[in-house]
């Protein structure tokens, strides 16, 4: 994909509302729980939805927002039946995933994630779409152990499977399959309900979200419960949808590339605006 096409895709396609911080005042945030399998949750506030799993082999955790709000975080999970996190998978690298790392490495927590998320968390960045500087973290919250394609925990009667999807909504993307439960947590390969953040400058682009949503259908059935990064626990079927809309941009961008349109001819023709009544946010 030329990056003319990945820049109109960053610029004039994509929603980031969810991860503006402006005006925040964090002691109105609370968690929203919603049961996905026995002992295993997702939980949703204000920046990328968590999964946690609870068991007697310890608390295991998918991402955990802001930094502020580490002590909700892990007041929700006590009132869940759990305790400090014994592990911690990062799906990516942005701070509304990563934020409590510090706060949870500091307190023992194991933390996991793609090669390129402990490259990109160990070095100041900046992030255009937000005109944010995104500060280094500290060692303890780097994550210790990370992989190149995959890894497998067993724990809590379940086999989770975590596996990278490559140059998607970042270059570090991962996806946390629990095998027996039939659920899976997307990180924000999936935006339910509305058009995607593509982070292109930290490696994203449109063709890898639909190969990795591709993926995740593949892994799925009508009864998987799938936790997309944002917006509300979802399906098969409303991932498809989703799939579909992303290809329809795609195709829509493609052939507007191959007539040889400038950036500024495409976000002039408004190409996209029969999705917006339904996708735009």
């Amino acid at each position: 994909m030329s990056r003319v096409l990945k820049t109109f895709v960053l610029a004039a396609v994509v929603s980031c509302g969810n991860m503006a911080l402006a005006g925040h005042h964090w002691e109105n945030i609370n968690f929203e729980t919603t049961r996905v399998g026995e002992n295993l949750y997702a939980l949703i506030a204000e920046g990328g939805n968590l999964g946690v799993s609870i068991g007697e082999d310890g608390t295991f955790l998918i991402d955990d927002q802001f930094a502020p709000l580490t002590r909700k975080l892990l007041w929700q999970i006590g009132e869940l039946g759990g305790g400090t996190p014994r592990f911690l998978v990062n799906t990516h690298w942005h701070f509304d995933h990563t934020g409590g790392n510090e706060n949870l490495g500091a307190e023992g927590t194991l933390i996991i994630a793609h090669d390129n998320v402990r490259k990109l968390l160990s070095r100041d960045n900046h992030i255009s779409a937000f005109n944010r500087d995104v500060p280094a973290l500290s060692s303890e919250g780097l994550p210790m152990i990370t992989f190149s394609h995959d890894t497998t925990f067993h724990l809590n009667q379940e086999t989770i499977h975590v596996f990278h999807v490559a140059n998607a909504h970042t270059d570090g993307d991962a996806v946390v399959h629990f095998q027996q439960s039939n659920v899976i947590h997307a990180g924000d390969i999936w935006f339910n309900g509305f058009y995607p953040f593509i982070d292109v400058e930290h490696g994203g682009s449109l063709a890898g979200v639909i190969a990795a949503t591709e993926q995740i259908i593949a892994l799925s059935d009508a009864q998987t419960k799938i936790i997309p990064g944002h917006g509300p626990v979802g399906n098969r079927a409303e991932l498809m949808a989703y799939r579909d809309m992303l290809v329809g941009v795609f195709n829509t961008l493609s052939a507007l590339q191959a007539e040889g349109k400038s950036l500024q001819e495409v976000i002039a023709m408004h190409p996209i605006k029969s999705y917006e009544a339904e996708w735009g946010d």
